[in-house]
């Protein structure tokens, strides 16, 4: 069933591109709004050879890592923190919540005077989106643990540093390792939005660039291109967690 259930959805995929292009032959979708999903696939090799797609591709994803790794540190920690503090956690942990809610990537014109038109006014937007997953998640794992696994092992002599590595985080793993996809894929979304935004690098850039020239088709296909990797990055971070937890 965990093979079937991939395979029914890109038949599915495939069936709506097949729809698509029949619509639009047919005239039911204007083809000057969305081009033809053949003409989506023949500009692709048109993006690798001339407008240098791998490279820009390289960009978005050692941004939205870089954006992701240094959420996942800060918000586990964070996390980590308002779960043994519960004073701390009522009085951040709704904060918290509303930063996860806000449109970000609005601020993006206060983070280019903070830190200029360069790469870390990407990554840091993409920080701060991916942060509040992170934390949320941390804290709801570390929660759910049941009780009786933490006094088994205080009955074993556990200090707190030995509890959280051998009992807190192994049991809470399924719900930090939710909130690093979310940040990701948090992460992500906000790279390339603001890579669209400021023109600069990145497959946003090569998305605002084909859209401002009017070219349809490579436009669609950076979309398309965008969707991949996004799908891709959840794919292998769901490989990861099912590899860690058959090592638990």
């Amino acid at each position: 069933m965990r093979r079937i259930a991939p395979l029914f959805g890109l038949l599915a995929i495939c069936l709506l591109i097949v729809l698509l292009q029949f619509a639009i032959g047919a005239g039911i979708v204007d083809e000057y709004t969305v081009p033809r999903p053949t003409a989506i696939a023949a500009a692709l090799p048109r993006l690798l050879a001339e407008e240098g797609i791998l490279t820009r591709f390289l960009t978005t994803v050692a941004e939205t890592f870089a954006a992701g790794a240094a959420a996942t540190l800060v918000g586990t920690g964070l996390g980590a923190a308002l779960y043994r503090w519960p004073l701390m956690r009522r009085s951040f942990e709704p904060w918290v919540a509303v930063l996860a809610a806000a449109p970000l990537v609005l601020a993006y014109p206060l983070f280019l005077v903070l830190f200029g038109r360069s790469s870390s006014t990407v990554v840091v937007i993409a920080f701060a989106s991916a942060l509040p997953p992170v934390v949320l998640q941390t804290v709801a794992g570390f929660s759910a643990v049941r009780p009786v696994l933490l006094a088994v092992g205080r009955s074993f002599g556990l200090g707190r540093a030995a509890e959280f590595r051998r009992v807190l985080l192994p049991a809470a793993l399924p719900s930090v390792f939710t909130g690093l996809r979310l940040a990701l894929m948090f992460g992500l979304i906000n790279v390339v939005g603001v890579e669209f935004l400021i023109n600069l690098g990145g497959l946003g850039a090569l998305i605002n660039d084909l859209s401002e020239r009017y070219d349809l088709p490579g436009t669609w296909a950076a979309i398309g291109f965008v969707v991949l990797v996004s799908v891709s990055l959840f794919t292998v971070l769901d490989g990861g967690e099912r590899w860690l937890q058959r090592r638990r």
